[in-house]
This record gives C-alpha cells, structure tokens and sequence, in this order.
C-alpha cells in the first residue's frame, strides 16, 4: 500500500477495517452524538415537511377537486353539440370526469342574517358523473339531493353564518344575474322551485330556495362561502353559458391532455353554431397561481430554516473528526511510515463520516417514516400524555391548596384555533430521499474538510519522539 493509490484492489479492505475500528472504539468524543444528532435532524425534517406536505396537499386537492378542476373549458360548445362534445371528452386518455356548471356570485339571506357566497349550478347526478367530488363534500345533514326544483347545498360554515339548517328557507339575490324577464322567472314558480322575483322586462333579483344539505369540505373558504344549486336554476339566473370542469388521472399530465381538449374544441367551433367563438381551455395552473405560489414558497423556506439543523450538526462531526486527527497523530504516523498514501489516510476518516452519516440519516429517516405515516395517532399520544401529566399536576395542587386548577386540555392542533378535523401526513419519496442525502452528506462533508490536516502531517516528525 504505497504512495497515493488508495483506490488499488483491496485499499477498500484494510481502510474499512480501520475506520471502523476508529468508529467503534473512539476516544474521547463517542460517536454515538453525532449519530444521535444527524438521527435527530433528518427525523424533525422529515416529519414536519410529511405534516407540510398534509395540509398543502388537502388544500390542493380541495381547490381542484371542488373548484378550479383540473382543466376548464370556458364558454362550453351548446345545443345539440353539448352533449355529443362532453362524451368525446370523457373518451381522452387521462380524463376520469367531465362535469357542466355554472357559477354565481350571491347574497345569500336567511332570516336576518346574510351573507355573500359563490353558488355553483351542477346537475342533480353529480356526485355520479364527478365522485372525487362527492368524496370532498362530507354532509353533516341531509344528503346531495338537488333532483327537487329550488334545492341548495350550503357548507357548515356558511349555514352557520346564516343560522339556518336542513329544510330552512332562504333568500338568493343574483348578483350576476344575466336577461331572464319577469314572465320567464315566474314560469318556474312554486314551492318546488325557484320563485323569482320581478315584473316584465326586469332582471330577476331574488329567489326562494329550502335547504336540503349542509356539508364540509375540509376547506374553510368553501365551508363558510360556497353553495350547489340545480344547473338548469343557475341557467334560469345567470344566462346559458357554462363551463365544463375536466377532471385527470394525473393533474401533471394537464398540459398534454390540455392539447387533445383544444384540438377537439377547435373541430366543434368550426361551425359556429356548435359553440361560442369565446370558447378557450385553461389549466390548473392558471387558477390560484398565487396562492400554490405561495405554498411552494412556504415550503421551500421551511425547508431550509429546518435543514440548517444538518450545518449545526456537520460543524460538530467537524470539530470531532479535528479532535480525532489530533489525537490519532501516532497511527497517522505509523500508516504513513509503512506506506499508506496521504489519500489512503485521509479516505480512513472520510469512511468515518460515511459509517456516522449512514447510521444517523438511517436511523432518522426510519423513525421519520414511521412517524410521519401515523401521524394522527403520534399526536394523540403526544396529547394524551402531556394531558395525563397535567391532569396529575392538577390534582396534587388542588390537595395542596384545595382550589381546583382551571384550565383547558392540550391540544397540539386545537379546533379553537385550527380548521382541522384530523391530522394527515403525506410522504413524499422524492423528498425522503433527499433529506436522506443531505443527513448523510452533511457529516461526509465535515469528516472530509476536518482530514485535509491529514497531509500536513510528516511520518518522520511524529515517531521520532515515540
């Protein structure tokens, strides 16, 4: 083993065996710190970005899902053309729903409370044509039932505002009513249908509408301002254009499927009386693109602010691995007499690292997954426990004073502060993985920097005072 070639068939060998007799048998500062603090940092990393990744993710879904969709064709092809368009649609590869409504702005009375709100006119068998929309509204009461004319969902939040529950009336005031008349409106009058308001030649102002859900979709915004209504009501208010919300297999995949809707709108548009020459295709992306903004930014910096756990913990392998070269100065000595390359030495306390990294990020990365996939029972053994030692606190200074302790149970997500019905962790392996990387990297890193002083080191130097 002479000279610099530490990389010879069989260098790997005896450099393995003695870093990790270094490893094993250190002085001094036990390694089992620096594993223990690279296991500590890829831990925390990964479950709090799992926990992220949990609520940016709902909220993702609940905007695509419930609202934005993930592609829309705006000013939708009409008439005999509408449903022949919409079956070619669903026949495109990636498309899984294909669902026609129309969007209100409105006021929404209920008593003497009231409220302003997005109203989406849908047809009665939705929650057929579209179920990952279905699955997003969780009814507290009633059910997904606008079959009966003058029938609206409201979500918990906003039937609270309002003060009303199911079979309640309530007033809707169009705020973007289009050119219905008096006559027309009153055509769908009754109680089983919209009674709209209004003499001949007027805009249709108000209508009667009884509840027949109350639902919650995970999403504050939508809970406390959103409604369904019939689609053929919403068309009696607001006129009849009406988007078509597309729903994929995989939402990344938009773009591509973006470019068959297109293809096909623009054959349908080609006779102008299948369509509006408004007609366009837009994507997820376009919508909201602020607020996922936002969310990657908010991730991207937690990201960082709880990596720098990893240079705290590098700069302690680094002093270690230091402190360590210091001390091994006779072996170095002795290595290097009898023919070890700088190289090879200086690869010793590099594997050093690699054994400590390794066993850290794999030991954090471990419990971090395991964590991470059972977050909500973690948390409530979290709760319970620090409720227990509360509660035990509790009653040793009531028997001290005789006054019981007020207070209120702990919660780590209360309801009070929090709209969060349970907590969800989301894993993502791209990520795992590379918080696995930095874990390891970080001490690989700091054992190379710290054996540079390696090379400075003269065999002749060393042994000749031993």
């Amino acid at each position: 083993m002479s000279g610099g070639a530490p990389f010879r068939k069989g260098a790997f060998r005896w450099i393995g065996f003695v870093a990790g007799r270094l490893v094993s048998r250190k002085r001094g500062s036990p390694p089992v710190f620096s594993v223990l603090g690279i296991a500590v940092g890829v831990l925390a990393l990964t479950v709090i970005i799992s926990v992220m990744n949990g609520f940016q993710l709902g909220f993702i879904e609940s905007i695509l899902e419930i609202s934005s969709y993930y592609l829309r064709v705006e000013n939708a092809p009409q008439g005999a053309a509408a449903a022949a368009f919409a079956g070619e649609l669903k026949e495109i590869p990636g498309v899984t729903a294909v669902l026609p409504f129309r969007e209100l702005q409105v006021l929404l009375r209920g008593g003497t409370e009231q409220q302003a709100a997005v109203i989406r006119g849908v047809p009665p068998g939705a929650p057929a044509a579209d179920p990952a929309l279905a699955k997003r509204l969780v009814f507290e009461e009633g059910a997904f039932d606008l079959a009966r004319r003058g029938s609206i969902l409201l979500g918990a939040e906003l039937a609270r505002r309002l003060n009303v529950k199911t079979g309640d009336k309530i007033t809707l005031i169009s705020i973007s009513s289009s050119a219905l008349t008096g006559p027309q409106a009153a055509s769908s009058g009754g109680e089983a249908s919209a009674g709209y308001a209004g003499t001949e030649g007027e805009l249709p102002l108000d209508a009667s509408f009884t509840v027949r859900g109350i639902f919650r979709s995970g999403f504050y915004e939508y809970d406390l301002g959103w409604g369904f209504i019939n689609f053929d009501e919403a068309g009696d208010m607001e006129g009849e254009a009406y988007t078509l919300g597309i729903k994929l297999a995989d939402r990344w995949q938009d773009r591509k499927v973006l470019s068959s809707v297109e293809a096909l709108l623009s054959r349908f548009l080609q006779d102008s009386g299948y369509g509006n020459q408004n007609s366009a295709v837009h994507s997820w992306r376009e919508y909201n693109r602020a607020f996922f903004g936002a969310l990657r930014t908010e991730k991207l910096f937690m990201f960082v602010l709880v990596g720098l756990i990893f240079i705290v913990v590098g700069l302690n392998i680094y002093q270690a691995q230091r402190r360590i070269v210091l001390e091994r100065r006779e072996e170095i000595g002795l290595l290097r007499a009898v023919g070890a390359g700088d190289g090879a030495v200086r690869l010793i306390f590099v594997w050093d690292g690699f054994i400590i990294g390794l066993l850290g990020a794999g030991t954090g990365t471990a419990l971090g997954l395991l964590i991470s996939l059972n977050v909500q029972a973690f948390f409530s053994l979290l709760e319970n426990s620090v409720n227990g030692l509360l509660r035990l606190v509790n009653t040793i200074l009531q028997a001290v004073s005789g006054t019981p302790a007020a207070g209120e149970g702990f919660a780590v997500f209360s309801p009070a502060i929090f709209y969060i019905k349970e907590l969800e962790g989301r894993v993502i392996p791209g990520e795992a993985l590379l918080i696995f990387l930095f874990g390891l990297f970080s001490a690989l890193g700091a054992a190379w920097f710290a054996s540079g002083r390696v090379s400075r080191e003269r065999p002749a130097e060393v042994l000749r005072y031993e």
